[in-house]
């Protein structure tokens, strides 16, 4: 009877995490989407735990420690989670991704060692695919988490990008040495000292993986990580027979494959090259580090002009609207101009902020009306019928190279085509070159007007002087 109702749950627990999947597709469902997947695994966790029996019948003991884990988990999360700023939210997902491959790479050393304790120098027949399972989870889990520790030093700024001659030759050279150790633990289980080496070259291979790769490539990594953790969960939902998990990791694996796939397509990167590392470093970037010619500054009460006798505005939200945390001021400043006749939309490129959906998230966080975010295609397409574009923040998803420079590292990158607009106004703390460490023409070109400061104050400013008029 308790087997019964078991499946039941975790037949209900898989359908919210389907729904909640599909919910997160849209911020006025998301949060509801988020805290029904949520409640489905929280049930299907205690349900495990309280009508799971093993193939001898025997039901899970030591429920001190379990809900011990449980307790020390649930609290360091939730405060993690709100201290958390909106401009460390990458390196958090990043953090937490780790955790989960690290999670999927200790059930397969655990499986492994229980498993040959009980072989005793046999080998059963049937056991190969097992063990596959548990080599798979090992090499994906592990992997995922050395990358995603060295994926959060990077983006906290703790870790510098760092590559080496014939790196990609070593990297690949690696992987090939991990498939071999594979192939010979999985002929004679009873190797054990070549499994844990294969676990160290896991964890060598997925630093050297990361290591290399600049800043402006790193949301496709973020998104390939998320998806090897995804396998890796689900090859522990293999092991245990696990039906709620095994899903939980199929469509954190599927979802986290598409959205590499599309950040690939949006950065301009083949998935070979995010597979064999190396690509986007800070040596590839330097090749534009000379300033291009003389920029113009624009004073407030010009800007303010500017926008208050437009038409129509766009704001282009970047990381440094993140870091000033002035999404509400953004929000104020486009009711204002709307108040005044002004048309005012918001371009999203689907990699800004440095973290797909980042900038979604923060504008939503603002009550910013959905319908006003437009898509990268989108704005692009209304770009040459908008008077003023003012961006906040943002450099390398408005960089005219990605276009016109063959030589650029991030040359046929899709970008927002703001330089179609009859006048561009950039706000930026200083000419320190973005992210991806380049230089932008688009800051020296005619119609391109800067103006300097901390993105809250400057955005305050402006509605002070648009208020007045």
């Amino acid at each position: 009877m308790s087997e019964n109702i078991l499946t039941l749950i975790y037949i209900l627990a898989s359908v919210s995490f389907i729904v909640g999947l599909k919910m997160l597709s849209h911020p006025l469902t998301a949060r509801k989407g988020n805290l029904m997947a949520a409640t489905g695994m929280t049930i299907a966790i205690l349900a495990t735990i309280f009508l799971y029996r093993d193939p001898s019948g025997q039901k899970l003991h030591n429920h001190v420690w379990i809900f011990l884990g449980l307790l020390i988990g649930t609290v360091a999360g939730t405060i993690a989670a709100k201290r958390v700023k909106m401009t460390s939210m990458p390196e958090m997902v990043s953090l937490f991704n780790g955790m989960g491959g690290a999670c999927a790479a200790l059930i397969s050393l655990v499986e492994y060692d229980h498993w040959q304790k009980s072989l005793a120098g046999t080998v059963p027949e049937g056991f190969s695919g097992i063990m596959i399972i548990i080599l798979i989870g090992l090499i994906i889990g592990t992997i995922s988490f050395s990358g995603s520790i060295i994926a959060w030093g990077k983006l906290n700024g703790s870790i510098k990008d760092y590559s080496f001659k014939s790196q990609q030759i070593i990297s690949m050279g690696l992987m090939v040495i991990i498939l071999f150790l594979a192939v010979y633990v999985m002929k004679d289980p009873n190797r054990v000292f070549t499994f844990y080496l294969l676990f160290t070259v896991c964890i060598l291979y997925g630093v050297l993986f990361v290591m290399p790769i600049g800043g402006a490539d790193m949301p496709v990594v973020i998104s390939l990580l998320n998806s090897f953790t995804g396998v890796a969960a689900a090859c522990g939902g293999f092991l245990y027979d696990n039906k709620v998990m095994l899903t939980g990791g199929v469509l954190v694996g599927a979802a986290g494959t598409l959205l590499t796939i599309l950040m690939c397509k949006a950065m301009n990167r083949s998935l070979k090259n995010v597979l064999i590392g190396a690509f986007g470093s800070s040596a590839a970037s330097s090749s534009e580090s000379l300033t291009q010619g003389a920029f113009k500054e624009i004073s407030l009460s010009d800007a303010a002009t500017l926008m208050n006798f437009s038409n129509k505005v766009m704001i282009v939200p970047g990381y440094g609207l993140a870091v000033a945390q002035a999404q509400h001021t953004c929000h104020e400043l486009e009711k204002m101009l709307a108040e005044k006749g002004v048309e005012v939309k918001y371009a999203i490129h689907p990699v800004a902020g440095r973290m797909p959906g980042h900038m979604n998230v923060l504008l939503a966080e603002a009550d910013v009306n959905y319908d006003k975010l437009l898509e990268m295609e989108q704005a692009n397409d209304e770009f040459k019928n908008t008077d003023v574009v003012l961006i906040l923040g943002a450099n390398d998803v408005v960089n005219p190279a990605a276009k016109s420079d063959p030589s650029s590292p991030i040359f046929g990158m899709p970008i927002l085509e703001v330089e179609q607009a009859r006048h561009v106004i950039v706000n930026k703390r200083s000419m320190k070159p973005g992210y991806a460490g380049i230089e932008n023409g688009l800051f020296f070109q005619p119609k391109t007007s800067m103006l300097f400061g901390d993105a809250k104050k400057v955005l305050q400013d402006l509605c002070a002087e648009i208020k007045s008029m």
